[in-house]
């Protein structure tokens, strides 16, 4: 199991969008956790109202979508169980475009942003990390 997780494909296209990405949940998730470039911080976001009614209990899912995306994208930028960290990341884009930023699709409330994330994710999702990556080095630098 733990080698299909690190397995990757033996090409550079996912390295930027990693890079990339890794860069931008790093950023929300810490601003969500650690209230680093004038961000909330844990205990203001944990404690705003659900984005929806069902959500519940609020604090922990709005905890676990702030760590989702810190862990997430350390995970995606470092190339260690990317297709963890995509999945962490896909998820808490799929809440966000439902909850958020729906029906709208133009930022700055719509959907347009998120889904682009949605899709990288994705893409990282059946990919992998590509050749710059810790689970190639893990994989022994094997082919998928």
């Amino acid at each position: 199991m733990f080698r299909r997780l690190i397995s990757t494909s033996p090409t550079w296209i996912p390295v930027p969008l990693r890079l990339a990405m890794g860069a931008v949940f790093i950023a929300h998730g810490a601003q969500k956790t650690l209230g680093s470039f004038g961000g909330p911080g844990f205990e203001k976001w944990t404690s705003i109202p659900p984005p929806l009614a069902f959500i519940k209990p609020a604090w922990l899912w709005l905890g676990a979508a702030a760590i989702a995306e810190l862990i997430g994208g350390i995970l995606i930028l470092l190339g260690l169980l990317t297709r963890v960290g995509a999945f962490l990341t896909a998820c808490v884009m799929i809440t966000a475009m439902a909850s958020v930023h729906w029906p709208a699709f133009f930022v700055p409330k719509g959907i347009e942003y998120p889904m682009s994330l949605l899709a990288i994710s994705l893409a990282l999702l059946i990919s992998g990390g590509g050749l710059a990556s810790v689970d190639r080095a893990l994989s022994g630098g094997r082919r998928r």
